[in-house]
């Protein structure tokens, strides 16, 4: 687990977008930080906990004995 420091004007996604680089993670970002959820825009200088993510096997649609194995 890390912090971000904001700055003026962000907001709940682009922090997801500069700590995860998609904002897929905004929920999870936002669950992490309860305390913080009064904010849709951010003064500069709150520190926002960034929680680590485990990346997961992607899913797809092939069978298990057409996927890659690795």
């Amino acid at each position: 687990m890390t912090t971000y420091t904001t700055t003026q004007g962000e907001m709940w996604d682009s922090i997801a977008i500069s700590a995860y680089g998609s904002t897929a993670y905004t929920g999870m970002l936002m669950m992490a930080n309860l305390p913080l959820l009064d904010y849709y825009t951010f003064p500069a200088g709150i520190e926002v906990t960034i929680p680590d993510i485990t990346l997961e096997k992607p899913i797809t649609n092939l069978p298990p004995w057409k996927e890659a194995r690795g």
